[in-house]
């Protein structure tokens, strides 16, 4: 078995806990953080199931940016 390193997110967006990994795309959710985060690992898990040599983003200091959009 492999051992990856991935970096993780998780917030609150309305009454759900989002989770979403910035290395790879897959995301979950849960009714606190521990869940989602939890939730995450097993959806991680399933993602990497059948992969034998996955494609993982390396994420270097991850910020937060608020940004201002117009639209009609």
């Amino acid at each position: 078995m492999t051992k990856i390193a991935v970096k993780s997110v998780v917030w609150k967006e309305d009454k759900y806990y989002v989770a979403q990994c910035l290395s790879v795309d897959v995301s979950s959710f849960g009714d606190n953080k521990k869940e989602a985060l939890e939730n995450l690992n097993e959806a991680l898990e399933l993602y990497f199931e059948d992969t034998k040599a996955p494609k993982i983003t390396k994420v270097y200091r991850p910020e937060i940016v608020s940004k201002s959009l117009n639209y009609a």
